[in-house]
């Protein structure tokens, strides 16, 4: 170790590097031409060493000591060379690396290396074959990051003697040709500007090398059909899906779209539009108990739940034709009711049919989360997917979860009038936002006579004297929740199974989404997987947003692929007070070990909340500090959900705050909110000494 140290403190004490480029060689040609004819054997074992010596210590001028290769020992001489002495240096570095530091490594981070351990086990000679083809990074550190995982010392040598061949020799090629410069002519000679611009040509080519090798990998089981009935099939009609297929039959191509269930999905038959209507028939309830606040002297409200429920059904019937076969036949889509199964990359079987694909979308969505909660099969328990079916209002209700589902169903059922408890395992409530946010909420909750029991862990359910028990964990203690009906709403569960990915072998993550890379794609490229099934969020508008990369890239990738872009994903809780956010909240910037500075507009300081008779809430915004650059932001209160937007396009668009101040802003709004917390952030940067001299401008003026 300690020689190693004395050798890299060497180099760069000495400056060894100042003679590390092509202009020192060039002076020095005609000597060093001479010395290796005279000694051949010599000047070559001078350089391996050296070669070997640099690559080990991964001393910088990898480039130029091949380059040197090439301009003093040919292209032949001078490959065979490097080619070993690069994959002997490369692995000692590799030796020394995992020496010092793969234990520790290991033992600190082996559980969340888990993933990576079992990838590089089972495809590690291909990720290093890939590296090496494809030089995304310095060759060092692949060399130092790859002595961290488990892949073995002889499979990591013979893998980078044979990827780092076809680099070798495009570099050593450029180095023999710039080497037979003599004159101006000799700069644009024919054989030094393709030697030039295979450098630059080299990794685009090596990765379409790549490719073809991944695609022969992966397909190697399976017949290519030679001809296909569909451009592309699409399985699951919810939002993901028909986005997807309204796509592909807007650009002309032949698409089918497969839906077990109904059309419309989660989001219109058991998500977000049915809990949208409940929470307006509730938040109505809770305006007339709020007679008072507007100034009348009193007011009642009577209904049915069973009235309120068919509310919602009619408000989904009404929606429903957006989302129909009727609509999507008309716009070109093959519409098929049925469950399809994927029996190859090609081919996709639905009610006994099987049709041939170039491509596939799986948008088979999620399912609500039932953890196995002893006895909790005994009770006719409700989810998200079934609550819809509810005809009788609950007198007893537990809601177990405090997540966006739980919250918005606690405080609906609250105000319709039954006596929720939620009941959340966490310290707070609505887990991923800031601790101001939750408390906000949870006073809201608890002034409107909801029963929240935080860090309160369901152990099981047995029968009680009235109704049932939910018995839980808290703070080592058992403590007893007596109620009619129980509402689980602890999150929703990727559908990755029942339709043949097991058998093609698609691989799932730790969180039980499909892996997708960037592009959408599964270990198959011509398969893409969107929405919940594929994370990383559950939102319809973040799948719908999936959609679209997704079906450019299944019909055109072959011309151009797109990454698909989570920068700016906003998202809404619609309790009252509503939370949206964009971007990150101070505890995950905290986390993340951002800089940040905050600026907060209080809303009940705003005319309009005012008037309304909604003045609570506030505008939050983290932003670069000392610029307007934004870094997120986060609105309580009133429409926080429609008042998010300014800030999305803000940040989609790199517009700061300054932008934000400077337009005009109808009064009286809720929108003014957003600039006012401009206003915020410019006061707080006000250049003081500008104002300084102003103020003395002023009073000479004044004289």
């Amino acid at each position: 170790m300690s020689v190693i140290v004395v050798l890299v403190a060497a180099f760069f004490f000495l400056d060894v590097g100042q003679y590390l480029n092509m202009e020192t060689l060039k002076a020095r040609q005609d000597e060093i031409d001479a010395y290796y004819r005279d000694n051949p054997a010599r000047t070559i074992a001078i350089y391996f060493i050296a070669y070997v010596v640099m690559a080990a210590l991964s001393l910088p001028g990898a480039v130029w000591i091949t380059l040197a290769g090439g301009a003093i020992f040919g292209l032949w001489t001078g490959t065979l060379i490097i080619s070993f002495a690069s994959t002997i240096g490369a692995t000692l570095a590799f030796l020394v690396a995992r020496f010092l530091l793969y234990d520790w490594v290991q033992n600190r981070f082996g559980r969340s290396l888990r993933a990576v351990n079992e990838g590089v086990r089972r495809d590690g000679a291909f990720y290093l074959f890939t590296l090496r083809m494809v030089p995304l990074f310095p060759f060092w550190v692949i060399n130092l990051v790859m002595a961290l995982t488990p892949i073995k010392t002889w499979v990591f040598y013979l893998v980078s003697q044979v990827g780092m061949l076809a680099g070798t020799l495009v570099y050593v090629n450029a180095g023999a040709q710039i080497a037979q410069i003599r004159s101006l002519d000799g700069v644009l000679s024919p054989s030094l500007l393709i030697s030039l611009s295979l450098l630059g040509v080299f990794p685009l080519a090596a990765r379409r090398i790549i490719d073809v090798i991944n695609r022969k990998k992966v397909y190697r089981e399976y017949t290519r059909p030679e001809k296909f009935d569909r451009n592309l099939v699409v399985i699951g009609a919810g939002s993901s899906g028909l986005v997807s297929a309204y796509i592909a039959a807007a650009v002309k191509a032949d698409v089918s779209l497969v839906e077990k269930h109904r059309m419309g999905g989660d989001c219109l038959n058991t998500g977000c539009v049915p809990s949208k209507t409940l929470i307006r028939s509730a938040k109505f309830v809770s305006h007339v108990h709020r007679a008072a606040e507007f100034g009348m002297k009193s007011a009642s409200v009577e209904f049915d739940f069973a009235d309120v429920m068919d509310r919602v059904h009619q408000v989904i019937r009404t929606i429903e034709p957006n989302d129909s076969v009727e609509r999507y036949t008309k716009l070109g889509v093959d519409c098929i009711q049925g469950e399809a199964t994927i029996r190859s990359p090609f081919e996709v079987e639905v009610n006994g049919r099987t049709l041939t694909t170039r491509s596939i979308i799986i948008a088979a969505g999620a399912r609500p989360l039932v953890p196995p909660i002893p006895g909790l099969e005994d009770v006719d328990y409700w989810t998200s997917d079934t609550l819809w079916n509810m005809r009788r209002l609950p007198e007893r209700l537990v809601v177990l979860g405090g997540g966006p589902i739980g919250c918005e169903l606690t405080q609906c059922f609250a105000r319709l009038g039954s006596r929720v408890t939620q009941v959340e395992m966490m310290p707070q409530i609505m887990g991923r936002e800031d601790p101001e946010v939750a408390q906000l909420v949870l006073d809201r909750f608890t002034a409107e006579g909801v029963d929240v029991r935080l860090s309160h862990k369901a152990v099981r359910v047995e029968p009680g004297d009235a109704g049932h028990v939910l018995v839980c964990e808290h703070e080592g203690a058992e403590v007893r929740i007596g109620f009619d009906e129980i509402l689980v709403a602890l999150g929703r569960k990727a559908n990755v199974t029942g339709y043949g990915l097991e058998e093609l072998g698609i691989e799932t993550t730790p969180s039980g989404t499909i892996r997708v890379n960037e592009f959408l794609q599964t270990r198959f490229p011509n398969i893409y997987a969107v929405g919940d099934v594929a994370g990383p969020y559950q939102f319809t508008h973040t799948g719908a947003h999936q959609a679209w990369f997704a079906t450019v890239n299944a019909l055109f990738g072959a011309f151009r692929k797109f990454r698909v872009d989570y920068s700016v994903i906003p998202w809404a809780t619609f309790t009252e007070p509503e939370v949206a956010r964009v971007g990150l909240s101070e505890t995950e910037a905290r986390e993340q070990g951002v800089h940040f500075e905050v600026t907060r507009y209080d809303i009940g300081d705003l005319d309009r909340a005012i008037a309304d008779q909604e003045a609570h809430g506030f505008v939050k915004v983290l932003t670069v500090p000392g610029k307007d650059r934004i870094l997120g932001a986060t609105i309580v209160g009133e429409h926080a959900g429609d008042l998010i937007a300014e800030y999305v396009t803000a940040m989609r668009h790199k517009l700061g705050m300054n932008k934000i101040l400077g337009t005009i802003h109808i009064y009286p709004t809720l929108t003014e909110a957003n600039k006012f917390a401009a206003g915020e952030w410019k006061r707080a940067h006000a250049p003081q000494g500008v104002l300084k001299w102003l103020d003395r401008f002023h009073r000479w003026m004044r004289r």
